[in-house]
């Protein structure tokens, strides 16, 4: 079994400052993609070799919702990326490389697409994110009953399952509402007592 703490609370980056801290810092408080100040959460943009503010994202719900399932992008809010795509964060030029490429119908953002310059790490990175992506869509993740999760379902946890590091037990019949997908299918992501934390789905049931 493997489960790993994602709460942003727990985990410290050398400056022992927690990575929300540290994001808000940086950002201002706000959506480092659209800038707005609503319901922000910290957004991990894999590949990395390990959480931490250099690989993560301060988001706004919309942003996030529209990332973890493309289907459901509304193009013109993301003309924000005019301007979040300069920013000096390569995190963030990283997100907004990708979301232009799936954008790459739209004229306009391919004239983005074209100014927006990457270093060879970070191109390597972005292009990476996309084919993990891809490789999702074609190995799903599945439940214990082998129903395929999406991003936003809900499911129970059906025994229980201690938590390393976190200090308690995620119970048998905890509801895990609005969860989030990962670039292994066996594993997803959600909210257990308050602490983001990532579990196995085979020990889930969608609701």
């Amino acid at each position: 079994m493997f489960l790993r703490i994602m709460a942003h609370f727990k985990l410290r980056d050398a400056d022992n400052m927690t990575i929300l801290d540290t994001l808000l810092k940086r950002s201002g408080g706000k959506c480092e993609l659209c800038a707005s100040d609503d319901n922000l959460d910290v957004y991990n943009v894999e590949p990395n070799a390990g959480l931490s503010s250099d690989s993560s994202l301060l988001c706004c719900s919309t942003c996030l919702s529209q990332i973890e399932t493309p289907d459901s992008m509304d193009n013109n809010h993301w003309r924000c990326l005019n301007d979040s795509m300069w920013s000096q964060e390569p995190v963030v030029q990283v997100m907004a490389w990708r979301q232009l490429k799936q954008l790459s119908t739209e004229l306009w953002a391919q004239d983005l697409l074209e100014m927006l310059y990457l270093d060879e790490d970070n191109q390597k990175w972005a292009a990476a994110g996309l084919m993990i992506q891809e490789a999702v869509a074609v190995d799903p993740t599945r439940d214990s009953n082998g129903v395929i999760l999406q991003a936003g379902d809900n499911v129970t946890i059906i025994k229980d399952l201690v938590v390393k590091g976190a200090g308690f037990t995620a119970k048998r019949g905890t509801a895990v509402r609005g969860i989030s997908l990962t670039s292994n299918p066996q594993h997803i992501e959600g909210r257990v007592n308050g602490t983001r934390v990532v579990l196995v789905s085979a020990y889930m049931k969608k609701l």
